[in-house]
Parts: structure tokens; sequence; C-alpha cells
């Protein structure tokens, strides 16, 4: 667990929720309480005495039922004291929780199936209770979108820092869609790999001399490109009803809290324009790969025809010397040229050159051509 309590330009840091519950929240600023699934499933107790402390009121069951449950969609949630929003992550990495050790995470992973960049994007849900001066994080085990965060909070608080006009939050909400937006990144990092390797089958596919074998893997690549899809839409149907619900709000009593109101619609805004992008991305591969499939099969067809139109012309050539060769086969004393000295050559050069003709006429009609690949 990690708990940062952000006040002014000053970001500390610490692990004890006994030393929150002694201190209290900060004159000006707000806490945000970081920790892993099964910590707040262990440690759910001592977690609500201290939002009862800090806040007032504590999480509802439901709640907490959404914020333990590891398969939960995105979605967004409120009540009169705090909000709840499921994001679920497209972040690298895919590690599970070691449920003898709160925190830690597994030594022994299994192996998921499919291609290895999509195999990296882990889809586990993160889980954010927005309260107004209080932001409470469950994420999965050792969540590398938390720490990655987190020490850019605190990079952002050292002096070169405010030197160079580094902003912190401001408030929970703030925050909140600065992870989000943060995760809604990372995937976008992974965009270009992901789309290195579609282009890669694609070209295995189109490529008539290469044996393409590799079903399996385009297979799950198609499926997981689907549940991406499927992710990505609840992303953006969560962060367009929590920017609904902004709207309802109280009005700011203050122009700096207006201002800071329109920021936080500014930036909930900005979340959902790179979610669409990437709702915009998946789909496009996902149209890439079945595009690509289905290029393949009309290659493979269009091959087969041409085989198919070679080996009809060849037979086209033989049958008139199969003909010939069956008359003069019969069982007849008397055929013509049969018992002459030059029968055998008249005969054999007329069916050169039948064979010839057929050869040029069908050249000419480019039955016999050769397919330029």
């Amino acid at each position: 667990m990690r708990i940062f309590q952000i006040q002014n330009a000053n970001v500390s840091e610490s692990d004890a929720l006994a030393d929150l519950n002694q201190q209290g929240l900060p004159e000006q600023g707000f806490v945000w309480i970081a920790c892993a699934r099964r910590e707040f499933e262990v440690l759910q107790a001592q977690i609500q005495s201290t939002l009862q402390r800090l806040c007032g009121m504590q999480l509802v069951d439901l709640h907490i039922s959404d914020l333990l449950n590891n398969q939960l969609p995105s979605h967004y949630d409120y009540t009169s004291q705090y909000d709840v929003l499921v994001f679920r992550r497209l972040a690298a990495g895919n590690t599970l929780t070691d449920l003898d050790n709160p925190g830690l995470p597994m030594t022994h992973v299994p192996v998921r199936g499919g291609p290895s960049i999509l195999r990296r994007i882990d889809t586990s849900p993160v889980g954010f209770a927005v309260f107004d001066r209080v932001l409470l994080t469950v994420h999965p085990t050792d969540c590398t979108v938390r720490d990655a965060y987190a020490a850019k909070l605190l990079q952002s608080a050292s002096a070169e820092s405010h030197a160079a006009g580094a902003r912190l939050p401001t408030s929970p909400a703030d925050l909140m869609l600065r992870i989000v937006n943060q995760m809604v990144d990372g995937y976008l990092a992974l965009r270009r790999e992901l789309t290195h390797q579609l282009d890669h089958w694609q070209a295995e596919l189109l490529n008539p001399k290469t044996r393409f074998n590799n079903w399996s893997s385009l297979m799950d690549a198609r499926l997981a490109l689907h549940h991406l899809d499927e992710i990505c839409e609840e992303q953006r149907s969560s962060i367009q009803d929590w920017i609904e619900a902004v709207k309802t709000w109280p009005e700011a009593p203050t122009e700096a809290a207006r201002r800071e109101r329109e920021l936080l619609q500014v930036r909930s805004r900005d979340v959902l324009e790179h979610i669409e992008r990437v709702v915009h991305h998946v789909r496009r591969l996902e149209q890439s790969a079945e595009t690509a499939v289905q290029m393949h099969f009309s290659a493979q067809s269009h091959r087969t025809n041409d085989i198919m139109r070679t080996l009809t012309a060849l037979t086209a050539v033989f049958l008139p010397l199969n003909l010939i060769a069956g008359i003069f086969g019969m069982n007849f004393d008397f055929i013509p040229l049969l018992h002459a000295h030059s029968g055998f050559w008249w005969a054999l050069g007329t069916m050169t050159l039948i064979a010839a003709s057929l050869v040029l006429v069908f050249w000419r009609k480019r039955y016999l051509a050769r397919s330029e690949r």
C-alpha cells in the first residue's frame, strides 16, 4: 500500500494507515490511498475505518464488491458523497496476486496463448473511489501504472519540476483522470509494435512463395482485438457517464473553483479523445487482419484458377494428339499411311504441327501466360 499526501507544491508518501489516521487530512490538498486488490480485501476494515475518519462515511457494500471484482467491465457509479469509476487498463504486464502474501505478485504466472505482443496487454480493472479530499484506488498486484504515476508525481513535486512549470493534481478527480489518461496512453505506446506484428502476418499471407501455417496465432489475434474493442467501448461509455455527471455538480462558489472545474472537464474530454483514438486504432487493426485473411484466400483462389487454366490448356493441346494416336491404333488392315514407309513421320509431323498451333493460340489468348506476382 502506498499513501500520498498532496498539498500545494508538496507530496509526501507513507505506507501505514495508522500514520494517516493520526495525522488526518492536510490543511490544504488531499490524500491518495493506493493499494492492491488483495490488500484491499484483507485490510478492508482498516480502510473503511480510515475513510470514516477522514471523509465521514464509508464505501457501500456494492461498491466494495465492484472494487474487488477482477472481471468487472469499465463502468461509472456515484453516491451523494463520492463517485466510483472502474476502468479496465490497457497496460503491459499480466501479474496475478499471491493470495498468501497480500500485495505481492505470484512467482509463477500462467502463460496465455496468442501472439506475444497481445499477451503483454493486461486488461485488469483499476477501481477509483473519488471523495472530496480523498482518492482511493484499487489496482492489480504489482501495478506498473500506479508505480509509474507515483514516481511521476514525486518527481513533479521536486524543485526542478516546479521551475520547469510542472503542475500537481489539484483534486482527487484531477488525479484520477491523470492516472486513467496514463493507462490509455500505455496502449498507445504499444500500438506500433502491434501494428508491426500484424503487418508481418499480412506480408506472409499475401506472399505466394510462403506457406502460411500460423493460423492459430492469427485467430487468437483477431479474438484478442475483438476483446480489446469491447473493452474500449466500455471505457468510453464509463468516461462519458463521468463527464455527464460532472456537468450536474453544484456550481463552484469562487472564480478559482470554476476555473478548476473547467480544467477538469477539459481533462475529461481529453481522456475521452484518447480512448476514441484507441478504439479507432483497434478497429482498424481488426479490420486489417480480417481483410488480410480475405485477400489471402482470394489470392489462393486466383492461384488455383491459374493452375486449373494451365492444366486445361495442356489437356486441350494433347487431346487432338490422343485422337490421332487412337485412330491409327485401330485394328483395321487398310488404313491410309499405315503401311507406308513415311507414314509415321507424316503422322508425327501432323501431331507436332497441331500441338504447336494450339500452344500458339492458347499463348495469344493468355491461357498459358505467366502470372505476374
